[in-house]
């Protein structure tokens, strides 16, 4: 049985992580524009802001600013809130699921709560937003998760989880929760969901409107012990 159903926010409710990445992109191409960092911009899906960058710094051997992630994080919040649209259908399907909904999100607070009002959920995940600013460990680790479970009062094992990186859902699945990928957002690349399969996702779906009936068949007992 079922007893919660937590979302990711980025990439789930909200089509941001392409705004995301270009701002991110534009920011480090502009403060270092002898260095092409459009392909390491490309691993950035799923982490938080704050490693990648500790990352960039090694890779390229740079020393970022010292409110390097403030101004990225500024420029993304200006950027969101001009172009931020809600993905396709999501607030439709969760009206739809018979259960208690949570964000838990590796960006900061701010930035989801902002998110979601956005996408007129706020109605739907009041008091029940959780960040990865609240524990020691983001994604990959499952800290977030766990603390959105306990917060909850309800067990890890009883939750769904819906996740578009796979950050993201191995650390649904570290917590023992069960996940559903979502890979139908603007910045999801050519075969990744063959990539999910081939890690042992076999719950994934491209619409939200494949949302209501997954929550209905592990409501009726059908996911079993299997978390993906």
């Amino acid at each position: 049985m079922l007893d919660h159903l937590i979302c990711d926010c980025d990439g789930v409710l909200v089509d941001s992580e392409v705004i995301a990445d270009h701002v991110l992109l534009d920011t480090l191409s502009t403060t270092f524009p002898g260095i092409d960092f459009q392909p390491v911009v490309k691993t950035a899906f799923g982490q938080q802001t704050s490693r990648f960058l500790e990352g960039v710094q090694s890779r390229f051997n740079v020393m970022l600013p010292a409110d390097f992630l403030e101004t990225v994080e500024h420029n993304v919040e200006l950027a969101l809130a001009s172009s931020l649209s809600a993905v396709h259908g999501v607030r439709e399907a969760l009206q739809r699921v018979a259960l208690p909904a949570a964000v838990v999100s590796n960006s900061r607070m701010t930035r989801v709560t902002a998110s979601v009002r956005r996408a007129g959920l706020t109605e739907i995940f009041a008091g029940r937003i959780f960040s990865a600013e609240q524990v020691a460990r983001p994604k990959p680790y499952p800290d977030v998760y766990l603390l959105a479970a306990q917060q909850l009062g309800v067990e890890p094992t009883r939750c769904l989880v819906v996740e578009d990186s796979i950050a993201g859902l191995n650390a649904a699945r570290a917590a023992g929760m069960k996940t559903i990928a979502f890979v139908g957002a603007s910045h999801i690349p050519d075969g990744y969901a063959d990539v999910l399969r081939n890690m042992g996702i076999s719950r994934i779906m491209e619409h939200m409107d494949e949302l209501p009936a997954l929550v209905e068949a592990g409501l009726r007992g059908e996911f079993c012990d299997v978390q993906s």
